[in-house]
């Protein structure tokens, strides 16, 4: 009952403590709940008296922390404001009792009992803010995933309308370049008209990719590795010329891969026309290397290229849809990348140095 005498001095002091506490609160003006803070410092101090007085417990300091939470969290306000806030209490509280004539070990008695109570209120305020902002931030989270899908969907079905709109002309003008290359073999200018079609039917068909319609009802075949780079080398030799890039290709003629082969080969294009992209900006030799080996159980593919380094903060997203450092690049490519490989049960990573940039690719036997 001897604390009961420092609660009764608290109760006398109320009214000139809470007035020093509104005066020197820190307090946002766009907070919205700027008025309420001197009388939640004001409510603080009177459960600091009835936890003297033993009339209050944990439960009953747990429940106002939980309602100063959140109207912190609802004021997205500075947590160290509050926390100022409360450590100024704390010293207001103990600056009072000193004024009273009480003995040094009922001084003390009270001085823990004071502290437990701020510690205990402290501790679950700032604990249920931090529960409420992860909360918070979970729910944007997801809210931007969401949008983020429903914004893939609506473009892929953009993509998939407009492409096959695109593609039906294209598919015309391409096969009758094609059959003026046969009846008129030495006219001008039918293989750069060829070639720029071809890139341009690649491109579509990258869009036809990210709209989830390129694989239905196409089947799985096993396909030679090797000879499809054949392919796509002599499909890029144009461009591979126009840059001047060294090509060294080194495949194992036994590797076979289970899949579908336009999508692969998809993948590869896309790798080397980004190789042969960034090394058109660079001075001195410019050299891919293309490897194809096995590794135990799996078939493993490096495309590599002694271009300029990709920055470390940036090899986390290459692989995100829509992100590009290209001026006129569209960020789709690598993300199709991924998602081919990925259909093919495979991974892909990408590691760049100082002297080279290698993208990986492994796929497990089915």
């Amino acid at each position: 009952m001897a604390l009961d005498e420092l609660a009764l001095f608290l109760d006398e002091h109320e009214e000139a403590v809470v007035e020093e506490f509104r005066k020197r609160s820190m307090v946002s003006e766009h907070d919205q709940f700027n008025g309420m803070i001197h009388l939640n410092g004001q409510a603080m101090y009177r459960m600091v008296a009835d936890y003297l007085r033993s009339k209050i417990t944990h439960e009953d300091i747990k429940l106002f922390a939980s309602k100063v939470a959140n109207e912190r969290n609802q004021a997205q306000s500075n947590i160290g404001d509050f926390i100022f806030n409360v450590c100024l209490g704390r010293e207001l509280v103990l600056q009072v009792l000193q004024k009273g004539s009480f003995p040094a070990e009922l001084f003390l008695e009270a001085m823990i009992k004071i502290n437990e109570c701020f510690d205990v209120f402290l501790v679950h305020t700032v604990s249920r803010y931090t529960e409420l902002k992860d909360s918070d931030l979970e729910e944007k989270k997801l809210y931007i995933e969401r949008s983020h899908k429903d914004r893939l969907t609506i473009l892929g079905q953009m993509a998939s309308s407009f492409v096959h709109e695109f593609r039906n002309p294209l598919t015309a003008v391409l096969g009758f370049s094609r059959l003026l290359k046969e009846d008129y073999p030495d006219l001008p200018y039918v293989d750069i008209i060829e070639n720029e079609l071809n890139q341009l039917n690649y491109r579509v068909s990258q869009f036809l990719l990210v709209s989830k319609k390129g694989a239905v009802h196409k089947n799985k075949e096993v396909f030679s590795i090797a000879l499809l780079f054949e392919e796509i080398l002599s499909f890029l030799y144009p461009n591979i010329v126009d840059v001047n890039a060294q090509i060294t290709c080194t495949i194992d003629p036994r590797l076979l891969l289970d899949g579908y082969r336009d999508e692969m080969r998809q993948v590869f294009i896309n790798i080397i026309s980004n190789a042969l992209d960034v090394l058109q900006r660079k001075n001195g030799d410019k050299e891919i290397t293309i490897n194809g080996h096995r590794i135990d159980d799996m078939t493993a593919i490096t495309i590599s290229n002694n271009g300029p380094q990709i920055p470390p903060d940036l090899l986390s997203v290459i692989f995100e849809p829509f992100f590009t450092t290209k001026e006129l690049g569209t960020g789709i490519g690598l993300y199709v990348c991924k998602e081919i490989i990925e259909r093919h049960g495979g991974v892909i990573t990408c590691e760049s140095s100082d002297r080279k940039t290698v993208f990986s690719m492994y796929f497990k036997d089915s």
